[in-house]
């Protein structure tokens, strides 16, 4: 099986590497680390023995002669966290590479997250630039999540991949009682991808109280299918908005999950899978580069968005993304207002158009081209391909 290069940053020493299912965590280490001791706790004799004697993992290891010992969902037997952190503290020179596809049961106070002795990172789906011949149109309809990339049937792999968390995290974990009212929300969730957040409507939408569905979106971000992105405030001229915007993680999950019918718009959907495409790979470049940046978006209280601002050691940038073929200059109008109050700012237009234009000082470039230009390299910029 080919293994495709991937940017995220190998740690040099041990390191929490969280990441969805199907992001290629564990394809990846089995690349990287052919010969280390392997820990699978998706494999249920290995769960079973692991749970019932968290310090047998002592013994495996103590009797092991490799460096490197890697556990698979460690969040599944949080308990062996004390046995690592025990290690160690042995001065033995090991590394522990620890996966997991949910950080839910590693926050509770009596949880060792090994006190800050390994990295915390996280591994995103393929960004544009990972994938041989990467087309727009595909990533769109598909996403970049390696399992479906790598499929030989990826539609049905995505169809598949909401009844694997459903079944196999939600219902397993007893993190949703009424898995039923679950899977509504989940439905009704994916009208909120690439909006203002309003658990309200969201609590109506899915038949559900709003306590519930706070907590179900906690659920979903625990398990890495989604994200918030806060507004950006710093310097505030005027008022903004307060509520974050909400996303799925991956356009081909998006996709899989949104209802069609006869009122739905194809043409709005492209729309927010366009803004999610962009979101997931400034996400993966932001956490694969050096430094610390964040992500944001900017809305004033009387309803000026900007989609998405970067903003920290990679720059100062405000992005909009449209899901059309030209350039209109009422779709400019955004950035315009952004750089009024923030003229230190790069401003970018993303489009579906083939050309780079610049119009009053604002660069418009192809959404294919800027994805692929997103290659995380030691200047933080992105890198020209």
């Amino acid at each position: 099986m080919e293994v495709l290069r991937r940017f995220f940053p190998f740690p040099a020493g041990s390191a929490f590497i969280f990441g969805p299912r199907g992001s290629g965590k564990s394809t990846w280490l089995h690349y990287s680390l052919p010969d280390a001791l392997w820990l699978n706790l998706l494999q249920p004799e290995k769960y079973r023995e692991m749970s019932a004697r968290p310090e047998r993992l002592r013994q495996l290891v103590e009797g092991s002669s490799q460096r490197d010992v890697v556990i698979d969902e460690i969040q599944r037997v949080p308990e062996l966290l004390n046995v690592v952190h025990d290690l160690m503290e042995s001065g033995q020179e090991r590394r522990f590479l620890l996966t997991g596809s949910s950080a839910r049961k590693l926050r509770p106070g009596g949880v060792d997250l090994l006190a800050g002795r390994a990295l915390n990172l996280t591994m995103h789906p393929f960004m544009a630039a990972e994938i041989p011949a990467f087309r727009l149109d595909r990533a769109l309809e598909i996403g970049t999540l390696p399992l479906v990339v790598g499929s030989s049937d990826p539609h049905a792999t995505l169809s598949a991949y909401a009844t694997l968390y459903l079944d196999e995290e939600v219902k397993l974990e007893g993190w949703a009682r009424d898995i039923g009212r679950f899977a509504r929300f989940l439905e009704a969730v994916t009208f909120s991808h690439g909006s203002v957040l309003n658990i309200s409507n969201l609590a109506r939408e899915s038949q559900a109280e709003r306590k519930t569905v706070a907590g179900y979106i906690e659920v979903l971000e625990d398990l890495l299918l989604a994200f918030r992105l806060p507004v950006f405030t710093r310097r505030a001229k005027r008022e903004t908005s307060q509520q974050p915007k909400f996303y799925l993680f991956d356009a081909g999950v998006f996709r899989s999950l949104r209802p069609r019918g006869p009122l739905d718009r194809s043409a709005g959907i492209e729309g927010a899978a366009l803004e999610g495409l962009v979101a997931q790979h400034l996400r993966a470049w932001i956490a694969y580069s050096p430094g610390d940046t964040k992500l944001f978006f900017w809305r004033t209280r009387s309803g000026v968005e900007v989609d998405f601002v970067v903003y920290g050691d990679l720059g100062f940038m405000a992005i909009e993304v449209q899901n059309a073929a030209t350039v209109r200059s009422n779709d400019l109008r955004p950035l315009r207002s952004f750089m009024a109050d923030y003229p230190e700012a790069q401003p970018l237009l993303l489009y579906r158009g083939k050309e780079e234009l610049m119009i009053d000082g604002i660069r418009c470039l192809p959404v294919d081209n800027f994805l692929l230009s997103l290659t995380p390299d030691a200047s933080g910029q992105p890198a020209a391909r």
